[in-house]
Protein backbone atom coordinates (compact mmCIF):
# COMPACT_ATOMS: atom_id res chain seq x y z
CA UNK A 1 0.00 0.00 0.00
CA UNK A 2 1.02 3.68 -0.54
CA UNK A 3 0.13 6.66 1.64
CA UNK A 4 0.98 10.04 0.49
CA UNK A 5 2.51 12.53 2.55
CA UNK A 6 3.25 16.47 1.48
CA UNK A 7 6.61 17.50 3.30
CA UNK A 8 5.59 20.52 5.54
CA UNK A 9 7.96 23.28 6.78
CA UNK A 10 7.35 22.00 10.50
CA UNK A 11 8.52 18.28 9.11
CA UNK A 12 12.57 19.97 8.33
CA UNK A 13 15.43 21.54 10.05
CA UNK A 14 16.96 24.52 9.46
CA UNK A 15 18.06 23.58 5.99
CA UNK A 16 14.25 22.93 4.47
CA UNK A 17 15.57 19.03 4.71
CA UNK A 18 13.17 16.72 6.48
CA UNK A 19 14.11 15.59 9.81
CA UNK A 20 15.32 12.30 10.09
CA UNK A 21 13.23 11.34 12.98
CA UNK A 22 10.40 13.04 10.95
CA UNK A 23 10.62 9.50 8.89
CA UNK A 24 9.49 7.22 11.81
CA UNK A 25 6.28 9.55 11.74
CA UNK A 26 5.78 8.98 8.22
CA UNK A 27 6.13 5.40 8.70
CA UNK A 28 3.51 5.10 11.45
CA UNK A 29 1.30 6.87 9.27
CA UNK A 30 1.44 4.60 6.74
CA UNK A 31 1.55 1.58 8.93
CA UNK A 32 -1.83 2.83 10.44
CA UNK A 33 -3.15 4.01 7.25
CA UNK A 34 -2.32 0.21 6.01
CA UNK A 35 -4.66 -1.13 9.15
CA UNK A 36 -7.35 1.00 8.02
CA UNK A 37 -7.28 -0.16 4.64
CA UNK A 38 -8.16 -3.79 6.00
CA UNK A 39 -10.69 -2.39 8.03
CA UNK A 40 -8.93 -2.30 11.08
CA UNK A 41 -9.19 0.78 13.36
CA UNK A 42 -6.65 0.91 16.15
CA UNK A 43 -9.07 2.82 18.63
CA UNK A 44 -11.48 0.40 17.93
CA UNK A 45 -9.37 -3.06 18.30
CA UNK A 46 -8.03 -1.30 22.27
CA UNK A 47 -11.95 -1.19 22.47
CA UNK A 48 -12.90 -4.22 21.52
CA UNK A 49 -10.22 -6.50 22.31
CA UNK A 50 -8.41 -4.46 25.12
CA UNK A 51 -4.88 -4.91 23.09
CA UNK A 52 -2.50 -2.54 21.25
CA UNK A 53 0.69 -2.47 19.19
CA UNK A 54 3.69 -1.47 19.84
CA UNK A 55 6.86 -0.85 18.12
CA UNK A 56 9.58 -3.49 19.19
CA UNK A 57 11.95 -2.75 16.69
CA UNK A 58 13.13 -0.21 13.65
CA UNK A 59 15.82 -1.05 10.91
CA UNK A 60 16.23 2.18 8.93
CA UNK A 61 18.38 2.90 6.32
CA UNK A 62 18.68 6.90 5.03
CA UNK A 63 19.58 7.05 1.61
CA UNK A 64 18.35 10.28 0.19
CA UNK A 65 16.46 13.61 1.40
CA UNK A 66 12.78 14.68 0.97
CA UNK A 67 12.75 18.15 1.26
CA UNK A 68 9.90 21.27 1.98
CA UNK A 69 7.00 20.80 -0.32
CA UNK A 70 7.97 17.64 -1.95
CA UNK A 71 5.46 15.15 -2.17
CA UNK A 72 6.41 11.65 -0.69
CA UNK A 73 4.69 8.06 -0.96
CA UNK A 74 5.20 5.81 2.20
CA UNK A 75 5.11 2.10 0.94
CA UNK A 76 4.20 -0.50 3.94
CA UNK A 77 4.41 -4.31 3.47
CA UNK A 78 3.32 -6.84 5.75
CA UNK A 79 5.70 -9.59 6.23
CA UNK A 80 4.39 -11.52 9.25
CA UNK A 81 1.90 -11.99 11.67
CA UNK A 82 1.53 -14.52 13.89
CA UNK A 83 1.50 -15.36 17.53
CA UNK A 84 2.03 -12.02 19.56
CA UNK A 85 3.96 -9.93 16.58
CA UNK A 86 3.53 -8.49 13.35
CA UNK A 87 6.00 -7.08 11.35
CA UNK A 88 6.71 -4.75 8.09
CA UNK A 89 8.80 -3.29 5.56
CA UNK A 90 8.53 0.27 4.46
CA UNK A 91 10.32 2.38 1.98
CA UNK A 92 10.00 6.18 1.59
CA UNK A 93 9.97 7.46 -2.24
CA UNK A 94 10.09 10.76 -4.01
CA UNK A 95 9.97 11.39 -7.58
CA UNK A 96 12.20 13.11 -9.64
CA UNK A 97 11.83 15.97 -12.21
CA UNK A 98 11.27 12.97 -14.80
CA UNK A 99 9.07 10.92 -12.39
CA UNK A 100 11.03 7.97 -11.89
CA UNK A 101 10.98 6.79 -8.08
CA UNK A 102 13.55 7.74 -5.68
CA UNK A 103 14.06 5.45 -2.71
CA UNK A 104 14.75 7.79 0.56
CA UNK A 105 14.57 5.29 3.13
CA UNK A 106 13.90 1.60 3.63
CA UNK A 107 13.44 -0.28 7.25
CA UNK A 108 11.99 -2.95 8.56
CA UNK A 109 9.57 -2.72 11.48
CA UNK A 110 8.67 -5.44 14.36
CA UNK A 111 5.87 -5.27 16.53
CA UNK A 112 4.03 -6.51 19.35
CA UNK A 113 0.68 -7.15 20.56
CA UNK A 114 0.63 -6.19 24.43
CA UNK A 115 -2.71 -6.13 26.66
CA UNK A 116 -3.17 -2.74 28.72
CA UNK A 117 -0.98 -3.90 31.35
CA UNK A 118 1.68 -3.59 28.37
CA UNK A 119 2.00 -7.74 28.87
CA UNK A 120 2.47 -9.37 25.38
CA UNK A 121 -0.71 -10.85 24.06
CA UNK A 122 -1.68 -13.27 21.22
CA UNK A 123 -3.20 -11.27 18.54
CA UNK A 124 -7.17 -12.33 18.06
CA UNK A 125 -7.86 -14.85 15.99
CA UNK A 126 -9.83 -12.84 14.04
CA UNK A 127 -7.23 -9.96 13.58
CA UNK A 128 -4.60 -12.41 13.07
CA UNK A 129 -6.81 -13.98 10.18
CA UNK A 130 -7.21 -10.65 8.44
CA UNK A 131 -3.57 -9.60 8.89
CA UNK A 132 -2.79 -13.06 7.49
CA UNK A 133 -4.78 -12.57 4.31
CA UNK A 134 -2.74 -9.48 3.66
CA UNK A 135 0.99 -10.85 4.07
CA UNK A 136 3.22 -9.68 1.20
CA UNK A 137 4.88 -12.36 -0.98
CA UNK A 138 7.57 -11.46 -2.45
CA UNK A 139 7.58 -13.47 -6.04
Amino acid sequence: MNFPIRIYYEDTDHGGVVYYANYLKFMERGRTEFLRAHNIELDQVLKDFGIMFVVTNVNIHYKGAAHFNDMIHVETLLTKASGARIAFIQRIYSKSAMGKKILLTDATVQLACVNTAGRPSLIPKALLSTLQQQIYQDT
